[in-house]
């Protein structure tokens, strides 16, 4: 397979951009410099805020500066195209129809991945615009997995780890995310998808368990072997 050139949408958030290029080469089988992917990223910090849109179409849509930056990194080289935000995804048919190169889904192939671990009910964390726009309970379902969701009490703690600590550059204590993954378990969740790239932070940092499937890691090796690259092993 012809090697591609990958382009990264980024700046959503920024640390969350930084790991999944991080998490590309350390997922590459390569070795040397020169057999890694080519990859371009704009960590673009204008595109307005994902969930703020989705519940209050008064603020700023951020699909025009994502389409504005698909088609700048087409025109850089790009083949294919990539954005490492769960909550994005809402607005990805029209992202796609406004990019002249192919964009990865990255919700749908991490529900393919949830499939192919033979999970039967999958807990869900995200945004509340992840979870509001039912992205991920409808890709869950066509995979014939259980969906479940935090309720609103879990639901405003991971807003506040999201936005107050990840988003906000401090740390998240295994004491402070304890009590979100016991809840979650205790519904009977035999997998969790880390549906916000902040939550991919807290899983690099608190090195979770094999029971989180990481949506971000999901994407990087889609990124890999759809650039035609290989997988380390």
């Amino acid at each position: 397979m012809e090697k591609k050139v990958l382009g990264i949408i980024g700046g959503v958030g920024p640390l969350a951009t930084m790991l999944l290029g991080e998490t590309i080469v350390r997922r590459t089988k390569a070795f040397s410099d020169q057999e890694h992917m080519h990859f371009i990223i704009d960590n673009d910090t204008r595109i307005p805020d994902r969930t703020a849109y989705i519940l209050d179409h008064s603020k700023p849509n951020p699909l025009p500066v994502m389409v504005e930056d698909a088609n700048k990194l087409a025109d850089s080289g790009a083949d294919l195209i990539c954005i490492p935000c769960n909550t994005a995804h809402n607005f990805y048919d029209d992202l796609q129809a406004g990019s002249s190169v192919p964009v990865l889904h990255m919700i749908r192939e991490t529900a393919k991945k949830a499939h192919k671990l033979n999970a039967k009910r999958v807990g869900v964390l995200g945004t509340i615009g992840t979870l509001t726009s039912n992205m991920y309970q409808e890709a869950l379902i066509d995979e014939g997995i259980e969906p479940v969701v935090p309720d609103e009490a879990m639901q405003q703690n991971l807003m506040t780890v999201i936005y107050d600590y990840v988003k906000a550059g401090k740390k998240v204590s295994k004491e402070q995310w304890q009590p979100i993954e016991t809840a979650m378990k205790n519904m009977g969740c035999d997998y969790i998808i880390l549906g916000c790239t902040e939550l991919s932070v807290v899983n690099r940092e608190l090195a979770l368990d094999d029971s989180y499937i990481d949506a971000l890691i999901v994407l990087a090796e889609c990124a890999i072997t759809g650039c035609g690259y290989e997988l380390l092993d």
